[in-house]
This record gives structure tokens, C-alpha cells and sequence, in this order.
């Protein structure tokens, strides 16, 4: 067997993460190697949070356009599928091609290889017939995959996952979506605005059953005003397909449809990563990381795979911290006696590691790597209304034995709400420690739900106290005004 090859750090997975820490650490000097089976960017520049969002612009633009009526005149609207289709696959996705990615990548000074990588004993990581041995580590991006639940008949019809829904070109005349959560309501009501007739069908009793109740009640009144019809408490015992129909069964209800939609949840695949190589138990749901992202001595994990949450925002922060972590580890190898003889490969990489850019390269430099701290985790579901939330829901506050404290305000009774026509439901609700007089969670739903929630991100993050929440001036007539008023409604 030939000698492996000798570098300074192998990502195995370039998805939103991955990509990140690889690009930044080539970027700073060091020799990296990238490794990537599918498309670099993963998900979300191609199935997930690029393309979904123009579909949404889309959908909200014959929204907008319907509601001309009563507060402008008149209009008449004729969806039509094929700009959106044609923007996704010409703007957004390049016809689902990573050739831009790759090359920005190997700008950098990167080395690329498309293949599956995985690990192959200490240090070393495997692609094809290659062997690579990382100086000073290894770090896992590999994401998560669609999880579809064992069904009877499911396997064998071809129902859609993420991609298929992101990918067509032609609309179904009828859509059923298995799976209410954040990816099943926003396509839900995307397809619907453009003239399907979707079915949700979801397991537990609500749809969008992680956040707060009321969230649920907006969006499940959201959905049905523009013709979703709704389906909880359902379980899927089997499915049929006949060539032209799919039937979800359920007890002694059944659904029927001209495409079926499985969005479940998403699972990573542990067992094809070659953990037991260095003593890691490949049957866990998700790798767990601390709080620097390391998994163990000299790997690091990355963005779904750490199941810390499904968001690129999630992998962009973590990728910070690898950078950060491994700049260090590289400082410190430098400090010391260089047994290897190694020391000059990466002797350029601490003079350019001004150029990872910002804090990060610094607290790099100085040992003062960041630590995660996801208390503040934001959140949102892009349907219309926009759904924000940050931090603990109440229901999660009050299961952790804290004192809770519940400030809530319908989003209409804002003055911004009531020049916006807002649709009955917006709201805004605070969750507060009312031992330690801060925030602990919020909720954001309205039209600029995501961007109100903003303001509620930093009160939770930075723990501001309450008392000077109340005294914060607040711009007059906004959304975000209305966060005054369910603050003044904790009591």
C-alpha cells in the first residue's frame, strides 16, 4: 500500500459548513483537502434555503397582487410556473451544477476531490484509492439525508423528497405532503398559491408541532385561506400507487393525490463515515460535538451532522469556531519543537490568517478560540405570515422548572398592523426568567416575522434585562414596535 499523503487539514463534506472551514483555512495558508460526493454548498444553495426562497418571493408576489382588492383597486392574477422554474434552474442552481463553488474553492489555494471520503484510523482519511494523513486534524460536514420512515409500499412509488419538489419543472394538478413541519408548510402553501390542491397530513396533533401553539393556529389558518387542506393525528400504515394516483392510508381515513411529498425529517449517515477507525460509535442519530465542535482529538464536526439544528446559519457559526480552533491548534504546534520537520509547510499559514477574516483569525491567533452557545438560536418558517422564534418556547421553559413569565400581543392591534391589513394571528410573545429578569424566547408572526425577531435574537443572546427592554425606544409605526407591548404584557 502507498505511503500516505501528507497534509495539514482533509473536510470530508463541503455542504454550507464544510465549504466555509475549507475555503478559509486554504484561504489562510494551509494545505486542505475538500472532499465532496455530491455538490459543493450542499443543500442549501440547491434544494433547500436558495431555491425555496424564490419560490416563496414568487408565491407571496400572487399574494400581494390578490390583495390589491379592497386596498387599491382592482387586479387579476394568472400563476404561472415556469419563470420560477426557469429562475431556479438558471440563477440559483446553475442547472444543479457546483462548478462556480468548485473553482472558488480551489482559488483559494484548495485541493478538490469528488468522492466519498472516510476515515481510516487515526489521522487519516480515505477517498477511493487514496490515502491522506491530516497534520492537524479532520473535520466532518456531511450533513443529512432525507429520513424516510419505513411505511408499508412507500418505498416503491416514486414519491418526492426536497429535491424532486425544488427540481420541477411542471406543476401536479394534487399534492399530498407527508409532514408538517418547517419544509412541508412552506412548500404546502407555494404549490397551493400556484394553483395545487395540497393535503398536509402530519403525525402529532399541529402542524409545526416544535414551536408555540399559536404559531401553529396562524399558520394552519394561513394555510387553509389560501386552500391547504389539513390532516393531524395522521398515521401513514401504507401507501399505494397505481401509475397515476398515490393513497396514503391511515386507519380508517385515506388520501389521495397526483404526487406525494415526504418530508419527515432528515437523519445523518454515521455508518458510512469509517468512525469505528478511531474508537467513535457510528450507531448515534447525529455525532455530538462540544462546545469547540470537536467529536475527538483532532476532528472536528460541522453543520447537520452535529444535529444541533438544520439551519445554514447553525454550520456558518460552527465553521467559525473550526477555524478559529484549528488556527490554534496550528499556533501552538508552531510554538513547540517541530520533531516533523514539518513546520514550514504551514509556516505561511499564522501570517495570512488576517485574511479568514475578522474577530475569528484573531481569537485564532491569540488562543482565545469562541465556544458555542446556542440559548439564542434563531429560527424561522417562511410561510405568510413569516414565523420567527429564538430561544425556549414556553411549554420548554416551564418543562426546565423555571419561573416563567408570559408577555403576548396580536400583531393587529399595532398601529403597523392595522395600516398593513395584517391577517388576523400576528403576534409577538415573550418568554421571560422571571428570577433573572431577562428574556429566555420569543416568537415573531407576521408579515416581517423573521425580521422582527431580530431584535429578540440580541435581547436573548446578550441577556439584556427586561427593565431596560421596557425603556428602549422603539421607531413609530413599525412591527417591531408591537415587542413593547407584549413586553409590557409580562406583568
Amino acid at each position: 500500500m502507498a505511503e500516505p499523503e501528507l497534509v495539514d487539514v482533509v473536510v470530508v463534506g463541503l455542504g454550507v459548513g464544510g465549504e466555509e472551514v475549507a475555503g478559509r483555512l486554504a484561504g489562510a495558508g494551509l494545505s486542505v483537502v475538500g472532499v465532496e460526493r455530491d455538490l459543493v454548498g450542499g443543500e442549501c444553495p440547491y434544494w433547500g434555503c436558495i431555491p425555496s426562497k424564490m419560490m416563496i418571493r414568487a408565491a407571496n408576489a400572487l399574494a400581494e397582487a390578490r390583495r390589491v382588492d379592497g386596498l387599491a383597486g382592482s387586479a387579476q392574477v394568472r400563476a404561472d410556473w415556469a419563470p420560477v422554474a426557469k429562475r431556479i434552474r438558471e440563477e440559483a442552481t446553475d442547472t444543479w451544477n457546483d462548478r462556480a463553488a468548485v473553482d472558488r474553492f480551489t482559488g483559494k489555494g484548495g485541493r478538490f476531490l469528488r468522492g466519498s471520503g472516510r476515515l481510516d484510523g487515526p489521522g487519516r482519511v480515505r477517498v477511493g484509492d487514496q490515502v491522506f494523513q491530516a497534520r492537524h486534524g479532520i473535520v466532518l460536514g456531511t450533513g443529512t439525508r432525507p429520513s424516510i420512515a419505513p411505511i408499508d409500499g412507500l418505498a416503491d412509488t416514486p414519491y418526492w423528497t426536497n429535491h424532486q419538489a425544488i427540481e420541477v419543472a411542471e406543476l401536479p394538478a394534487s399534492l399530498l405532503v407527508l409532514g408538517g413541519g418547517a419544509i412541508g408548510v412552506e412548500l404546502a402553501q407555494v404549490f397551493a398559491r400556484f394553483g395545487v390542491r395540497v393535503t398536509v397530513l402530519e403525525a402529532s396533533g399541529r402542524i409545526l408541532a416544535l414551536e408555540e401553539p399559536e404559531s401553529s393556529e396562524v399558520a394552519a389558518a394561513a394555510l387553509r385561506a389560501d386552500g391547504v387542506e389539513i390532516a393531524t393525528d395522521v398515521k401513514a400504515e401504507r401507501i399505494d400507487h397505481d401509475g397515476d394516483t398515490f393513497t396514503v392510508h391511515a386507519g380508517d381515513r385515506s388520501f389521495s393525490a397526483d404526487q406525494l411529498l415526504v418530508v419527515t425529517g432528515r437523519r445523518a449517515h454515521l455508518d458510512e463515515l469509517g468512525l469505528d477507525t478511531v474508537g467513535i460509535d457510528a450507531g448515534q442519530r447525529y455525532l455530538p460535538v462540544d462546545d469547540r465542535m470537536h467529536v475527538t482529538d483532532g476532528i472536528w464536526a460541522v453543520g447537520d451532522v452535529t444535529g444541533e439544528g438544520a439551519f445554514t446559519h447553525i454550520a456558518m457559526y460552527q465553521a467559525s469556531i473550526v477555524v478559529a480552533d484549528v488556527l490554534d491548534r496550528v499556533r501552538r504546534a508552531q510554538a513547540g519543537p517541530d520533531a516533523s520537520g514539518t513546520a514550514s509547510v504551514v509556516g505561511g499559514a499564522m501570517g495570512a490568517a488576517s485574511a479568514v477574516g475578522g474577530s475569528v483569525g484573531a481569537a485564532g491567533l491569540s488562543g482565545a478560540v469562541p465556544r458555542a452557545d446556542y440559548r439564542a438560536l434563531p429560527r424561522v418558517t417562511f410561510t405568510d405570515p413569516e414565523v420567527g422564534a429564538v430561544g425556549l418556547t414556553e411549554r420548554q421553559a416551564r418543562e426546565r422548572g423555571i419561573n416563567v413569565q408570559v408577555g403576548f400581543t396580536e400583531l393587529s392591534s399595532s398601529t403597523r398592523g392595522w395600516i398593513h391589513g395584517s391577517e388576523p394571528g400576528g403576534f409577538i410573545k415573550v418568554i421571560a426568567d422571571a428570577d433573572q429578569g431577562v428574556l429566555i424566547g420569543a416568537t415573531s408572526v407576521g408579515p416581517a416575522g423573521g425580521e422582527v425577531l431580530s431584535a429578540l435574537v440580541v435581547a436573548v443572546h446578550a441577556a439584556v434585562p427586561v427593565s431596560q427592554l421596557r425603556h428602549m425606544i422603539y421607531a413609530y409605526p413599525t412591527f417591531h414596535r408591537a415587542i413593547q407591548s407584549a413586553l409590557d404584557d409580562l406583568g
